[in-house]
């Protein structure tokens, strides 16, 4: 048989009988969740309950007999963890796919904890319980987001206890269910928009306390990993001391109660202005004493000598200065005399024995001029024939004469 076309189209009867055909070849399968919307109406035979995945958004509808649903102990309730044996069935006339139950088994306590702690084994080897990667969270926060049930206990609690420690802290409560079907995507949602709020600094998850079931939501591996994700730091307050929920060990901070989230978020208002009080004093303390201190420095400065009469030394020293300038002016001028008394006598020596002391006596020096012109001392009558042109140097003058006459030598008269 071909399939259809937009010429031969199936009708829409063949097209669910078809579908019903392969949901039957199916057969039985076993189905795990959590019951919501329990529906067992008095005179009727079949009950109708919605099975929900805890971890997502996803739900199924399942059939069973009343007297099957009535006679289960314990008697189940919204919320409750079963397993599910059922066949899936396609309903033709509507169109819809439904399970239906044969047997119901509610999930115990001992394995949850056995599955929740395969769960904490599985993070934990992730590393989203690293200290390391846990964030601080601010002092003072802008806005304080609050996930919590509303008109809750813990809510009163961290509301109270924040703002009585500090009463201008600003809220953004987002309330949701915080056990049963429907609390995973509900604080999944809050989670989301809080975390995506500019002006919360810091998000608190909080709940009172509860039994195992009731604190299961916050076991969640979804929930586990958003919290891990966010941006903005968690505290987990879930709970009393005991109750160790997987979310205690993502949060960034985990708070005991409710109440302790409500002191922790938030610093008291009354301790730091004691501690601005302190710190003000004792910054005052430091400035007198490094003052006192830097006063006395001053003081044992202006006590020394030098600064206590400063013109008295510069006195002093002003007459050593004179005192050395006077002596080597003395100095200088004894140096200066004695070289001039050796001058003079130098000098005296020099025109003793020079020509024109000489020449004063009475004597003259003759020159005479050589061929090439070059004048030269007359030293003897011979070197001067009659009519030789000579020079006679005198004491206060020169003349010029011409030789003539006979020439006489020395030892003789004329």
């Amino acid at each position: 048989m071909t399939g259809p076309t937009a010429e031969e189209p199936w009708p829409v009867r063949t097209v669910a009988r078809k579908i019903a055909d392969w949901v039957n070849r199916l057969g039985t399968v076993w189905v795990e969740g959590q019951l919501t919307q329990i529906s067992a109406r008095p005179g009727t035979g079949t009950a109708f309950l919605t099975l929900r995945d805890p971890a997502a958004d996803v739900s199924m509808t399942v059939t069973c007999s009343t007297q099957m649903l009535r006679s289960h102990e314990p008697p189940l309730s919204d919320g409750t963890r079963v397993v599910v044996h059922a066949k899936p069935t396609f309903f033709l006339n509507r169109g819809t796919l439904s399970l239906r139950a044969d047997e119901i088994r509610a999930v115990g306590i001992g394995e949850l904890l056995a599955r929740i702690e395969r769960l904490r084994r599985l993070l934990a080897a992730e590393g989203l319980f690293d200290p390391r990667r846990k964030r601080k969270p601010p002092f003072l926060p802008t806005k304080v987001g609050l996930i919590t049930g509303r008109a809750s206990a813990a809510e009163r609690d961290v509301l109270a206890n924040a703002s009585a420690r500090w009463p201008a802290v600003r809220f953004r409560v987002e309330n949701v269910a915080v056990q049963g079907a429907l609390a995973v995507p509900q604080i999944l949602d809050a989670l989301r928009v809080l975390d995506r709020d500019p002006e919360v600094d810091v998000i608190v998850i909080a709940r009172g306390g509860g039994s195992v079931e009731d604190l299961l939501p916050f076991s969640d591996e979804a929930l586990c990993r958003a919290v891990a994700d966010c941006r903005t730091p968690v505290l987990s307050a879930i709970g009393h001391e005991p109750d160790t929920p997987l979310l205690d060990h993502v949060a960034d901070v985990r708070c005991s109660t409710p109440t302790d989230a409500g002191k922790r978020v938030v610093p008291d208002v009354a301790e730091e202005s004691t501690r601005v009080r302190q710190l003000r004093d004792r910054a005052r303390r430091a400035l007198h004493g490094w003052v006192d201190r830097e006063v006395r420095v001053l003081a044992q400065l202006r006590s020394r000598p030098v600064l206590a009469d400063p013109l008295t030394p510069l006195h002093r020293h002003g007459e050593q200065v004179n005192a050395l300038v006077e002596r080597a002016r003395r100095a200088l001028l004894a140096r200066l005399a004695q070289e001039r008394s050796g001058l003079d006598a130098t000098k005296a020596r020099l025109t003793t024995l020079g020509p024109a002391a000489t020449l004063a006596r009475g004597y003259a020096v003759v020159q005479h001029t050589d061929a090439d012109g070059t004048p030269r001392v007359l030293r003897s009558i011979e070197d001067a024939t009659e009519g030789t042109a000579v020079r006679i140097r005198l004491a206060d003058g020169a003349l010029h004469a011409v030789v003539t006459g006979d020439r006489e030598a020395a030892g003789e008269g004329r």
